[in-house]
C-alpha cells in the first residue's frame, strides 16, 4: 500500500501489508487483550483515555503534518481535528460510567435492573478524509464500554492509522486493545468473518455499507454504518442573507468539500435566490486553494487525483443536463489533485449535482417556489444525513425540521458532530448512531437482571442462604 502526497503527486511512504497468518495472529491477540481489559475498572480506563487526549494535544502539529502530507487538510484544520479527538476522549472519560450505570427498573422482582456489558473486538472500517475524527469517535467510546478495537484504516492514511495505535500503546493502554491492521479491502469480508470480530462500525460509501452489512448480517455481527450525504440547506425567504451565505460557503468548503456531512445542495427561496447567488459566487472567488502547509491557503488539494477526477466528470455531466457553470470547473494545470471551488446553479431533480453526492468543492444552487416545495427538494434525496435551515422565524424552524429526513437538522448553522449529540443518517445515509449517550450504547449487551423474591422458607434452602 502507498501514501501519496496529493500535493506534489510523490510517494510518502510504502506500507507491506499483512497476510492471512498475521491477521488471526493479530486478531487473536486483540480477542485475549479483551478478557482482560472488560475487567477493568472506569476509573482505571479513565485514566488511561485522559492521557491519551493529553498525548494527542502535546503531538498535534505533527499530527497535522501527518494529515496534509497524506491527505492535503490545510494544517490549521489538522490541528483543530486533534483538538477534537482530545476532546472526545475527555468527555468519554468524564461520562461513559454515568452512561452505562446499572438502570434499575421497578417490576414484580425483588430487584430487576438492566446492565452495559462490553461485547468484544470491534471492527472499524474508517475512511481517509477525517482520518483522526473518525477514528477517536468510535474507539474513545468503546474502549471505554471494555471493548477493544481493530482498525482498517483507508490505505493513503497508514501512516495515520499507525499513529493512532501508538497513541493507545503511549497512553498506557493494554496491548493490543487497540490494533491496526494494514490490509487491502478486499480482506475486509474474511476479517468480518472471523469469530474474534464482534461487531463491525463504518464510515464510507453506500455500496461499502451494503457490502460490509451484508458480510455482517450473514455472520449475525451487529453493524453501525455512516454512509454518503447530499445534505440540503434550505434557505427561507426571511433568512438573514449575510448570515446564510458565509455559512453555506464555510460548510461546503470544509475540508476541500470532502464530508459526508458538508453542505452539498443549496435550496434557495425564489425572492432571495438571485441576491443568494451572485453573494455565493463572490464568497467562492476568495477562497485560495493551494499547498496544505502554506498557512496562505483555504483549502488544500483533493486527497487523491482519481477522486478529483470523479469530481470533474460529475461537474461535466451536470452541465450537459442543463446547469449553469457559474465557477471554476476545470482542472488546474500542474501536479497535485487540485479542484478550483466551483458553482453550478439552475440544478434539478435528475441532474448529477442533485442526485449524486459530490465529494468536492462543488455547490449545487437550487430555487424553490415556496418553503413546501424546499421541503420537498431537500427530501428528494436517496441520501438522510444531515440538513440546515435559514431562518429568522424560530417557530418555523421548528415546524420544518420535524419535517426534513435526515439524522441532524441544524438551524442557522452548518451541520457538524459533536462529541455530546447523536450523529448518523436515515436512508442511505446509514443507520445507528456514534456519539453522545446513544453512540456507547451501540456496541454493548443490553442485558436484563432479575432477582426474584423468596420467601423465607425458600432462602433458608438455598445454598449460601441459610443463617448460621
Amino acid at each position: 500500500m502507498q501514501s501519496i502526497n496529493p500535493h506534489s503527486g510523490q510517494e510518502i511512504r510504502s506500507y507491506t501489508t499483512q497476510d492471512d497468518s498475521e491477521i488471526d495472529r493479530l486478531l487473536a491477540g486483540a480477542e485475549a487483550a479483551f478478557q482482560d481489559w472488560r475487567k477493568s475498572s472506569f476509573a482505571d480506563r479513565a485514566q488511561l483515555m485522559k492521557r491519551a487526549g493529553a498525548l494527542l494535544r502535546e503531538r498535534k502539529q505533527a499530527l497535522a503534518e501527518l494529515m496534509a502530507d497524506e491527505m492535503g487538510k490545510v494544517l490549521r484544520d489538522g490541528a483543530a481535528e486533534i483538538e477534537k479527538c482530545a476532546g472526545c476522549c475527555d468527555y468519554y472519560a468524564e461520562n461513559a460510567q454515568r452512561f452505562l450505570a446499572n438502570q434499575v427498573i421497578p417490576s414484580d422482582a425483588e430487584e430487576s435492573y438492566v446492565a452495559c456489558d462490553p461485547l468484544g473486538p470491534v471492527l472499524a472500517i474508517m475512511p481517509w478524509n477525517f482520518p483522526f475524527w473518525q477514528v477517536f469517535r468510535f474507539a474513545a467510546p468503546g474502549l471505554m464500554a471494555g471493548n477493544v478495537g481493530v482498525l482498517k484504516h483507508a490505505s493513503n492514511v497508514s501512516g495515520c492509522a499507525l499513529a493512532i495505535e501508538e497513541i493507545f500503546r503511549d497512553a498506557g493502554f493494554p496491548q493490543q486493545a487497540f490494533t491496526t491492521l494494514l490490509v487491502e479491502s478486499k480482506r475486509i469480508e474474511r476479517i468480518i468473518r472471523h469469530p474474534a470480530i464482534k461487531a463491525v462500525t463504518l464510515t464510507g460509501s453506500t455500496p461499502a455499507g451494503r457490502s460490509v452489512a451484508r458480510t455482517a448480517g450473514e455472520e449475525l455481527k451487529k453493524t453501525v454504518l455512516e454512509l454518503g450525504g447530499s445534505d440540503a440547506y434550505l434557505v427561507l425567504d426571511d433568512a438573514d442573507l449575510d448570515l446564510a451565505v458565509e455559512t453555506c460557503v464555510k460548510s461546503r468548503l470544509i475540508n476541500a468539500g470532502q464530508s459526508c456531512i458538508a453542505a452539498k445542495r443549496f435550496i434557495v427561496a425564489k425572492p432571495l435566490f438571485a441576491q443568494f447567488e451572485r453573494a455565493y459566487v463572490e464568497r467562492f472567488k476568495s477562497i485560495r486553494f493551494g499547498d496544505p502547509r502554506d498557512e496562505g491557503s483555504d483549502i488544500g488539494p483533493m486527497a487523491r487525483a482519481d477522486l478529483r477526477d470523479e469530481v470533474h466528470r460529475q461537474v461535466q455531466d451536470s452541465v450537459r443536463e442543463g446547469a449553469r457553470l457559474l465557477l471554476g470547473g476545470e482542472v488546474p494545470p500542474g501536479p497535485g489533485a487540485y479542484y478550483p471551488p466551483t458553482v453550478l446553479s439552475g440544478v434539478k431533480p435528475g441532474m448529477t449535482a442533485f442526485d449524486e453526492e459530490i465529494f468536492g468543492p462543488v455547490a449545487a444552487l437550487i430555487e424553490a417556489d415556496d418553503e413546501n416545495h424546499a421541503v420537498e427538494l431537500a427530501n428528494r434525496s436517496e441520501f438522510g444525513l444531515g440538513a440546515a435551515l435559514f431562518t429568522r422565524d424560530k417557530a418555523r424552524a421548528e415546524r420544518l425540521a420535524r419535517r426534513i429526513e435526515a439524522g441532524s437538522v441544524f438551524v442557522n448553522a452548518f451541520v457538524k458532530s459533536d462529541a455530546r449529540l447523536p450523529f448518523g443518517g436515515v436512508k442511505h445515509s446509514g443507520y445507528g448512531r456514534e456519539l453522545s449517550w446513544f453512540g456507547i450504547q451501540e456496541f454493548v449487551n443490553i442485558k436484563t437482571v432479575y432477582h426474584a423474591k423468596l420467601q423465607p422458607a425458600q432462602a433458608a434452602q438455598t445454598p449460601g442462604g441459610a443463617l448460621e
